[in-house]
């Protein structure tokens, strides 16, 4: 068994990390915030990236998680896995680590090659307790995780140019309140992500650190693995193979 898949299997294990309650499931997030690490992100040193996604069925009585590792070199397939899972938690926002991790789990303690980061769809650090799903997954498994977001759970930003690679702060708040100021994040606001545009005059992405990385690594690094669409590379991958996976299981059962 690799050191991945241990970790993996220690965490699934352990009771605590899967309360039942939604509020004992906020305070374990309370408790598992303040082990989030924002560390320097070599961008250059990184080789390989796992993406990782969870795609409901439409009743949302089942979902499939998918875990993608991509070099990023060459942004060609390294290996890749789909499982299918029945949730044993509610859909609840801001909780959905609690939802959707443990079959992200089951999908990473499957893979035989070890990456240097992993991509997250979804928040780490943007996330009304710093604590979305990306954080959660570094933190349990305490390794580097970024989180690459389509749209805001959490914060306030303004709107960054139509150029490849523009962007602006989010600062804690609520999303709804979106004033357009390049100066946001001054007077001591809390910069918690950055609204990033991958792809000239389409919509930004929004990027957080989950754990062990930092905002500035992370946002080159989202951008590097997006040469062509608006998701990163890593990511669309781990989605395309989420949806195949759903749809074969749908016509495996009937």
């Amino acid at each position: 068994m690799s050191e991945i898949a241990e970790r993996v299997a220690r965490v699934l294990d352990d009771p605590e990390n899967w309360p039942d309650d939604p509020k004992e499931a906020v305070a374990r997030q309370r408790v598992l915030a303040d082990r989030v690490r924002v560390e320097p992100l070599d961008v250059d040193a990184v080789r390989l990236v796992a993406g990782l996604d969870v795609s409901y069925a439409t009743d949302n009585s089942a979902l499939s998680a998918a875990a993608v590792i991509l070099d990023v070199e060459t942004l060609e397939v390294v290996e890749s896995v789909a499982i299918s899972s029945e949730p044993s938690f509610p859909y609840i926002s801001g909780l959905f680590g609690f939802r959707e991790l443990p079959p992200v789990l089951e999908a990473l303690g499957s893979l035989r090659t070890t990456p240097d980061v992993y991509l997250c769809d979804g928040f780490g650090m943007a996330h009304p307790r710093r604590f979305g799903v990306a954080s959660h997954l570094g933190v349990l498994l305490d390794l580097p995780v970024v989180g690459s977001a389509k749209s805001v759970l959490y914060g306030k930003h303004s709107v960054p140019g139509n150029e490849r690679g523009s962007w602006t702060p989010m600062v804690a708040g609520r999303s709804e309140v979106v004033p357009d100021s390049p100066a946001l994040a001054r007077d001591g606001a809390e910069v918690i992500g950055r609204v990033l545009r991958t792809r000239a005059g389409v919509k930004p992405v929004y990027v957080s650190v989950g754990h062990r990385v930092d905002l500035e690594g992370s946002a080159e690094l989202v951008l590097r693995l997006s040469p062509k669409y608006r998701v990163p590379e890593p990511v669309r991958h781990a989605d395309r193979l989420c949806g195949e996976h759903r749809k074969a299981v749908l016509a495996a059962k009937g």
